[in-house]
């Protein structure tokens, strides 16, 4: 799998980077994307990456950092004529919130049948959810936003990608990412604990249980920005590229 890194800010757009959006790109020649922010299609154009190309969109949470730019995607399918299927996938009240979000920014266009196949659909927490060849399985984390928060599990032929979304720490992350190919992390401060959120020092005094191949951290505050040249694992930058 080849992991590209679109956006790896915070809600804030620390240190110039747009709000967090990973694309995934499988050998069978399929694309995803792993959350998609408010920031993501200017991003996604910033790259050169052509959003029809995209199969699909997994959300880990439902705030706008992570799936606020999905209004400006669906209305940008309709007006370039996608005419391939796309599939949306997000917790609970996924659907809801995606309407709602729909009509408060460009009203009716929620109304507005698609010219390509679209599904939306909603995870349920611990169920293995399959796409083509991916299984993606979410676990709830802790992490407020009016809705389930997930980490998630992706595994296709053998690899796993790990990602923890949000969160304060939880040894649910233990599950989530054991043994992961690529485990990818938020690192939101580099010791300050907020709630809801992951530091880097609690994620590294745990990384022993969890043994990730590879760690990348990202959705870095400007406090985690400034300490980057301190830890001991890959960091994310708008742009970077993994080969798993």
């Amino acid at each position: 799998m080849k992991v590209t890194f679109i956006g790896t800010g915070d809600a804030f757009g620390s240190g110039g980077r747009f709000n967090t959006c990973i694309m995934v790109e499988t050998d069978n020649h399929r694309r995803f994307l792993i959350d998609y922010g408010a920031t993501s299609l200017v991003a996604m154009k910033n790259l050169g990456i052509d959003s029809n190309s995209i199969d699909a969109i997994f959300i880990t949470h439902l705030h706008g950092d992570h799936f606020g730019g999905l209004p400006f995607f669906l209305l940008d399918a309709q007006f370039s004529k996608r005419n391939t299927p796309l599939v949306l996938v997000g917790p609970a009240t996924f659907k809801q919130r995606l309407h709602e979000a729909r009509e408060v920014l460009f009203s009716g266009s929620s109304e507005t049948p698609p010219k390509f196949d679209l599904v939306i659909d909603e995870f349920a927490v611990e169920e293995p959810y399959r796409w083509t060849d991916l299984t993606i399985t979410p676990y709830e984390v802790d992490h407020f936003c009016g809705a389930p928060p997930l980490a998630v599990r992706m595994e296709h032929e053998g690899k796993i990608v790990a990602y923890t979304g949000d969160t304060q720490w939880t040894d649910t992350l233990i599950e989530v990412c054991a043994d992961a190919d690529l485990m990818i992390a938020e690192a939101y401060y580099f010791e300050k604990k907020i709630k809801w959120h992951l530091d880097y020092l609690s994620l590294m005094a745990n990384i022993d249980r969890i043994k990730p191949k590879r760690l990348v951290i990202t959705h870095m505050s400007e406090d985690m920005l400034g300490r980057v040249d301190e830890v001991g694992c890959d960091v994310a930058e708008d742009g970077k590229v993994f080969e798993i």
